[in-house]
């Protein structure tokens, strides 16, 4: 009896160990080595092995040995039926033999094993389907205790069989995860990179060659151009085309909010910083670590919060909004803005270090104006998505790509796209002719005037031409000339009569 206690205690205790060392690690071809040792060492289990199920072929290959690595022996297969292994593989059930010699079966194969010694070896079943087998030898003789050691090596393999479920399910995870990844890494990069910027102008492929030149890199990026014509466009592309296109990618127009927000927004808050605070919070810049930030409008900072954002350039680190502790930070700046800095600079309303810190690689883009030849692949392009959100397919006539080439643009590509989706709104037939292109008249005038703008205060102009200038710069609304020439409305009608002038009437 005392011989049979000692053995529960032992095996408890090596179920135990075989526990630990099975919920300490997923890696199914480290831990089947640490179980055999651990076998041999507390339960005499002796001459362990472990075999696999091999899917394709459907035999069991050895995957394991005690003591021996898997490198250095040959794969030994068992068909079902063959041999005592094989008999695990046709019936599905526990073997355990008194003696190996007692079992003609027993091929033993790999030549390790006592004859005269038992031989136990159970199914490894994961989810109720075979996947493997267990197999080991006593150190002793049969001392009529064989059926409590095989009942022993059964739970020890359905241990097994539940660590390798586990495995292969957080395997077959990750893999989906990955794969969801990789989908969404391809529909962003497709969505934001070169694809979504159109464009045949030498201007825009000189844009396109920065862009791929800068993405190679770390180097900070300054976006020059007016509003609308796709600044975040290019930084998208700038991102998702670099080495950093895996880490986080963090936007903010500083324009949206006021400086003592702006702060926080950007370089975090600890708790009870100010009235609102009820927690720490991370601000954008630690966000993006290791990834990219892209701060749009940069010229609309005050010079306070310049001197903040230029320790981050400097240094790569900051401090929390009511903190004392420096974060350090890697991240990449891509800053955008349609201000121009320089004169900024000169009003003395920009930092200077901190505009040679952010313009270290500018790239401007050119308003629409000055590119029309790319307004039919452009339009073309944007009536592609604005059909896709509203799930139906829509095409322009060359009467309407024509009639958008006599625009000037005055709000880029931005203003294309709201004027393509209201013609596609008017469309009952998905077709957009000419008719279909509503341009406001009077912001056509005031573009063209911009486009031929005449200096109102040129001294060589009379002022008959001087207040026909304002006219036409004002699109003919002579409240809005009278503001360009310092006047009252009164006055403006006034000279508007005695010189003569025919008012146009849209």
């Amino acid at each position: 009896m005392d011989t049979e206690g000692a053995l529960h205690r032992n095996q408890l205790e090596t179920l135990y160990r075989v526990s630990v060392i099975l919920s300490r690690t997923l890696d199914v071809k480290q831990a089947p080595q640490e179980v055999l040792r651990v076998l041999e060492e507390s339960a005499g289990l002796t001459r362990g092995m472990i075999s696999v199920l091999d899917s394709e072929s459907g035999e069991l290959v050895v995957n394991a040995l005690q003591g021996v690595e898997a490198e250095a022996f040959e794969p030994v297969r068992y068909q079902a039926g063959e041999g005592v292994l094989g008999l695990i593989l046709e019936e599905g059930k526990t073997v355990a033999l008194p003696s190996i010699a007692s079992n003609p079966r027993f091929l033993n194969r790999l030549g390790i094993y006592e004859r005269r010694l038992p031989f136990i070896a159970a199914p490894i079943h994961v989810g109720g389907t075979l996947h493997g087998a267990l197999a080991v030898q006593p150190n002793r003789l049969d001392d009529g205790q064989l059926a409590v050691r095989a009942r022993f090596v059964e739970m020890v393999a359905n241990l097994i069989g539940q660590s390798v479920k586990l495995s292969l399910d957080v395997a077959h995870e990750k893999e989906t995860i990955a794969e969801e990844r990789d989908t969404l890494r391809r529909t962003v990069r497709g969505q934001h990179g070169f694809d979504n910027m159109v464009g045949h102008s030498a201007a825009m492929r000189r844009i396109f060659e920065q862009i791929r030149m800068v993405s190679k890199w770390n180097t900070t990026v300054l976006i020059r151009g007016e509003t609308g014509t796709g600044k975040e466009l290019i930084a998208n592309a700038i991102h998702y085309n670099s080495p950093r296109a895996r880490g986080p990618y963090v936007r903010l127009n500083c324009a949206s909010l006021p400086e003592n927000l702006l702060e926080s927004e950007l370089f975090g808050h600890e708790k009870g910083a100010f009235t609102g605070a009820v927690a720490a919070r991370k601000g954008r810049f630690e966000m993006a670590d290791g990834g990219t930030i892209f701060l749009d409008e940069i010229g609309e900072i005050s010079p306070a919060f310049q001197a903040k954002l230029l320790r981050v350039l400097q240094e790569g680190e900051l401090e929390r909004v009511g903190g004392g502790r420096t974060v350090k930070v890697d991240v990449r700046v891509i800053s955008a803005t349609h201000r121009d800095l320089e004169d900024a600079v000169d009003e003395g309303k920009f930092r200077e270090d901190l505009y040679f810190r952010l313009n270290v690689m500018p790239i401007t883009v050119p308003p629409l104006r000055e590119r029309l030849e790319d307004v039919p692949e452009i339009a073309r392009h944007l009536i592609g998505r604005v059909g896709q959100a509203q799930g139906r397919p829509l095409d322009l006539s060359e009467a309407a790509i024509t009639r958008l080439m006599q625009y000037n643009w005055p709000g880029n590509v931005r203003e294309m796209e709201n004027c393509l989706e209201r013609a596609a709104v008017m469309s009952e037939s998905g077709h957009i002719d000419c008719d279909l292109i509503r341009i406001d008249r009077q912001r056509e005038l005031a573009a063209a005037a911009a486009a031929n703008r005449i200096d109102l205060d040129d001294p060589t102009l009379d002022e008959r031409d001087r207040v026909i200038a304002a006219l036409e710069q004002a699109g003919w609304v002579q409240a809005k000339a009278a503001r360009l020439l310092n006047m009252t409305p009164r006055q403006i009608a006034y000279r508007v009569q005695t010189l003569g002038i025919e008012v146009k009437q849209f």
